[in-house]
């Protein structure tokens, strides 16, 4: 895509003073996107119902009270249509021009996006590691009493329990551990630098490629070309700038 031309035209002197000011990237950044998104179309009951949202959110509770807003704000209800109509936008065509990349995406990701939950105990002592996982074992003592009691972690105020939270998260051996292990299976002390850890593995969520995956991938993917963009066009307009 050229740089957008509206911003491209403005007098070199108030490109200088809005870099100067640290505004010429973000201003670009909208304008890109008012470049690539005003041509596609968005149905009147969508943005009736993002209006509405809009209006509870801002506990608008009529039309006198949603135009005061709108002065106060500098906004006409055209920008007000822009703005909430946005992400409709940006999900149209992300889904139009990315779903052909999206599956790859998924699977590049897929180990980030997996989601457990697991309970943990953290000591500095390797054999207290190891008789408390004893008392877990033979059924003396509940990970929540122990993790309150000894764990040396944040996760002693939550009785152990981490999660649910993405997989990779973890410390990679950590990491290892909990996704080749089946849930429920609490697994013997084992070191991590300076800590001992036990820990249980509850509940494994390995994330499917349904419709909001595909979703969630073609957003990702519009976001990072969006990015790149935005920092091409900024670099352009900043070489014809006076230093």
């Amino acid at each position: 895509m050229p740089t957008s031309p509206l911003i491209s035209e403005l007098p070199a002197e108030v490109l200088q003073l809005l870099a100067r000011h640290q505004l010429l990237k973000p201003l670009l950044s909208k304008q890109i996107l008012v470049d690539t998104l005003s041509d596609l179309s968005v149905a009147q009951e969508q943005e009736q119902q993002a209006i509405e949202g809009y209006c509870k959110q801002h506990q608008l509770s009529n039309e006198q009270a949603l135009k005061d807003h709108l002065a106060q704000e500098t906004l006409s209800m055209a920008d007000l249509r822009w703005q909430v109509t946005l992400p409709i936008r940006i999900a149209s065509y992300s889904a139009t021009h990315f779903a052909h990349k999206a599956e790859q995406r998924f699977l590049e990701r897929k180990e980030q996006l997996d989601q457990v939950m697991y309970s943990l105990l953290r000591l500095k002592n390797g054999d207290l590691a190891r008789e408390l996982y004893l008392r877990i074992a033979e059924g003396e003592a509940t990970f929540a009493e122990l993790a309150s009691d000894y764990s040396e972690g944040s996760e002693n105020t939550k009785g152990g329990s981490i999660g649910p939270v993405p997989l990779r998260q973890a410390h990679p051996r950590l990491s290892e551990a909990l996704r080749t292990n089946a849930p429920g299976t609490l697994l013997e002390p084992f070191q991590i630098e300076d800590w001992w850890v036990v820990v249980r593995v509850d509940r494994y969520t390995p994330v499917s490629f349904d419709d909001a995956t595909r979703q969630r991938m073609c957003n990702e993917l519009f976001q990072q070309w969006f990015q790149e963009e935005v920092n091409q066009q900024f670099q352009a307009l900043s070489i014809n700038l006076p230093s």
